[in-house]
């Protein structure tokens, strides 16, 4: 067996990577149980999801990467996706670049992913040109999400904000409610779904359903971090009822489920 030691970098008031991310693994282990994983964290004080609370947590990414250095982590992933695309087109790479300066400094290898730049690697994986999104956000950090989307390249064609600007109170927005939430979205032009554009508003218990009764590829803020860490680790990217984004069927630097032996359809649901 083999430990794989996971650095996230979270909000202080997020409660739901540490929870969603761990989640999955521990679901994957049931396929996989010679992979199993670690997770530490390093936190910045966050309450409220503004834009002046926003710059104000990514001021401290520096402190939270260096604490992060010291638990030679495998891999680190910094986990607030619109603190990050709230900062203007193309900031993921500045943040994971500023976390990398440190971790090298202090002689980690770690390679460094963001949630932001992991969705939109997610959204590449599938395919997707056009996507619709479900935010908690109020409209106008909605707004700003989907810019930086379609400046990366992909179309959002619709977008729901819930308005929910206490991060504590989007944590405990059921994630049931999202089964009907989607159908509130004009999907008619969308290629796939993102569930979640948040790390904070829990959705994995939905994933799934959401994607047998939408007919699209559904992926969330977690599960396209959870596939940009397993292809860092070089790992295949299968967790069971995660949606096609984890179902093993998506190659991307890691191999892929079929390659472990594991049949396909297998990896689809639990």
């Amino acid at each position: 067996m083999t430990d794989h030691h996971i650095g996230m970098i979270v909000p202080s008031s997020n409660l739901t990577m540490e929870t969603e991310l761990p989640r999955m693994m521990r679901q994957r282990e049931s396929l996989v149980p010679e992979d199993r994983f670690v997770f530490h964290s390093s936190r910045m004080r966050m309450r409220h999801v503004t834009p002046e609370e926003l710059r104000a947590m990514n001021a401290q990414t520096g402190r939270a990467a260096l604490e992060l250095a010291d638990a030679r982590p495998d891999v680190v992933v910094t986990a607030c996706l619109v603190a990050i695309m709230a900062q203007g087109p193309g900031f993921h790479c500045t943040a994971e670049d500023e976390i990398t300066g440190v971790l090298r400094a202090e002689g980690s290898r770690a390679p460094v992913a963001s949630s932001a730049g992991a969705l939109l690697d997610g959204i590449k994986a599938l395919g997707a040109r056009r996507v619709a999104i479900v935010t908690p956000y109020m409209k106008p950090l909605t707004r700003l999400v989907a810019d930086y989307i379609e400046d990366a390249g992909v179309e959002v064609v619709d977008a729901l904000s819930l308005e929910v600007a206490d991060n504590l109170a989007v944590a405990r927005l059921d994630p049931a409610d999202l089964r009907e939430h989607w159908r509130r979205l004009d999907l008619s032009r969308a290629d796939a779904l993102v569930l979640s554009a948040c790390v904070q508003m829990p959705s994995l218990p939905s994933i799934q359903a959401v994607e047998e009764a939408s007919g699209l590829p559904v992926l969330s803020a977690a599960t396209a971090t959870a596939y940009r860490i397993l292809v860092e680790l070089g790992l295949p990217a299968v967790v069971p009822g995660a949606g096609s984004l984890l179902s093993g069927r998506i190659e991307a630097g890691g191999r892929r489920g079929e390659d472990l032996g594991l049949p396909r359809g297998t990896t689809g649901r639990p």
